[in-house]
């Protein structure tokens, strides 16, 4: 009999979080739940502790975690809990620890999923921005580490799953031509222009094919998710920004496609749920049951394609700006659009005014070389302050 693998579960309470334990729930036989982090969810915690019974959960305060610790013993759980970013490095490289779900939302997880990768753990990576903020410095420590890197999201599951098994070697060595990365459109996708100043932040988290949280929600509406992926592809596959399109596909049932120069083009398809490529990164290289419906095609009866209109999806465009600039953009950019997004859910801007935040934060912030971990949290220091201002100075 095989051992269980043991799991960490970075942003447990998330869609992401919930979703992977669902998938692990149905092979008790190969998976077991090491560790469980949240935020600010601690009922959502607790339960999900008393249901996996992991060895340690974390949160973020030592008010929380005194609180949670009482109550999972109350409830007869042997569960410790830690706290804060300490905890969750912790938790992410412990030595009995075989994979680790990488789904915190934003700048947070980039220092937990990096010890995870210098630990030499496999990463499931649904923390798009860790790559986003810190691409070179990440994908050297996963070269030094020996650490096994499988992307979660579905585009990029899906460009994985379509790719050559030695892509590594570089794209133009395998005979891949272009990466199409697909893109729902949103909410908004054929909402008027003028009608954009007056969307709420209900309506911007109303995506079409997904179930998401609010800020990846936004994220969607605005296609700054789509811009977020562009930079993780070019550093997940050694692409080019050049070589990476988006093209805007509102079915979300094609995930994303590989182009070859001899004319191919293999997709992966497959129902929007991310089970799919949850269990695909869990068992790779072997499938396992996920819990996804089968793709019913003709249920769906057509596939539409188009391109993504950069006027109303300003934020696709400042992303491969910044992809194209490198160094210190990415980061900058991510980090504006954090606290963009955020005054957006909070109403203090209207959802225009997202690209407007990113985009004076870019032009008045020079790009620098970013050599170490440092700088890239400088350069987020830095974004995050500009954005503040502008904030500040419109009365926000």
């Amino acid at each position: 009999m095989r051992r269980a693998q043991q799991i960490t579960v970075l942003g447990a309470t998330g869609s992401i979080g919930l979703s992977t334990l669902d998938v692990i729930a149905r092979h008790p036989d190969r998976y077991q739940v090491f560790a469980l982090t949240g935020f600010s969810r601690l009922a959502e915690l607790l339960a999900l502790c008393v249901r996996h019974t992991p060895r340690f959960a974390v949160v973020p305060e030592a008010a929380a975690a005194r609180r949670l610790q009482e109550d999972l013993q109350a409830a007869g759980s042997a569960t410790r809990v830690l706290v804060g970013e300490q905890g969750l490095c912790e938790v992410a490289a412990a030595p009995e620890v075989d994979a680790v779900m990488a789904a915190i939302v934003g700048a947070a997880g980039l220092r937990p999923t990096l010890a995870a990768v210098e630990a030499g753990k496999k990463i499931l990576l649904a923390n798009k921005e860790a790559l986003v903020m810190s691409g070179a410095l990440f994908m050297q420590a996963v070269g030094k580490s020996g650490s096994v890197l499988l992307p979660i999201d579905s585009e990029h599951n899906a460009i994985f799953q379509c790719m050559p098994a030695d892509f590594a070697r570089g794209l133009s060595q395998v005979g891949v031509r272009r990466i199409l990365l697909t893109a729902s459109g949103g909410p908004f996708r054929q909402t008027p222009l003028a009608e954009l100043e007056h969307v709420s932040p209900e309506q911007a988290c109303a995506h079409p094919n997904w179930s998401m949280g609010r800020k990846i929600s936004v994220d969607s509406a605005s296609m700054m998710n789509k811009g977020l992926e562009l930079i993780e592809a070019c550093w997940l596959f050694d692409a080019e920004p050049s070589q990476v399109e988006v093209v805007v596909h509102p079915q979300s049932v094609i995930h994303s496609l590989v182009d070859y120069v001899d004319g191919s083009v293999l997709a992966q398809l497959g129902n929007p749920d991310m089970r799919t490529p949850i269990a695909n990164a869990l068992a790779w290289p072997e499938r396992i049951d996920s819990g996804v419906a089968p793709l019913d095609l003709f249920a769906i009866a057509r596939l539409d394609f188009q391109a993504p209109d950069e006027q109303r999806f300003p934020c696709l465009r400042l992303a491969r700006q910044a992809a194209e600039a490198g160094g210190s953009a990415p980061a900058m950019l991510n980090a504006a659009n954090e606290v963009a997004v955020s005054a957006f859910l909070e109403r203090r801007i209207r959802y225009p005014e997202i690209a407007s935040i990113i985009d004076e934060v870019l032009s008045r912030e020079p790009t620098v070389v970013v050599n170490e971990l440092d700088a890239v949290f400088a350069a987020d220091v830095q974004a995050r302050f500009l954005a503040e201002q502008w904030l500040q100075r419109n009365g926000r």
